[in-house]
């Protein structure tokens, strides 16, 4: 099973799509400026979505920054947390 997401491993898996090292993605910047396709956006979301965030790609199209992308994921973690226990 994977690892559950954090935002250190957030961090990490758009660094690698973006060939960056984590600490110099910009939460800030948005996901299409920063050169993310919706390609690479899908594979991210398959990812995630094995850590069991419950999260599709409209959810995330709907956002235009990194940051705002954490914090929905990070919504919907601890919500499939709270509903395990």
């Amino acid at each position: 099973m994977p690892e559950p997401l954090t935002q250190e491993s957030f961090r990490a898996d758009l660094a690698e799509f973006l060939h960056l090292g984590p600490d110099e993605v910009d939460l800030e910047e948005s996901p299409l400026d920063a050169g993310l396709d919706s390609l690479r956006i899908v594979t991210l979301l398959e990812r995630w979505q094995a850590a069991g965030v419950d999260v599709g790609f409209v959810d995330l199209a709907e956002r235009t920054s990194f940051a705002q992308w954490w914090q929905l994921l990070e919504e919907r973690r601890r919500g499939a947390a709270r509903a395990d226990t």
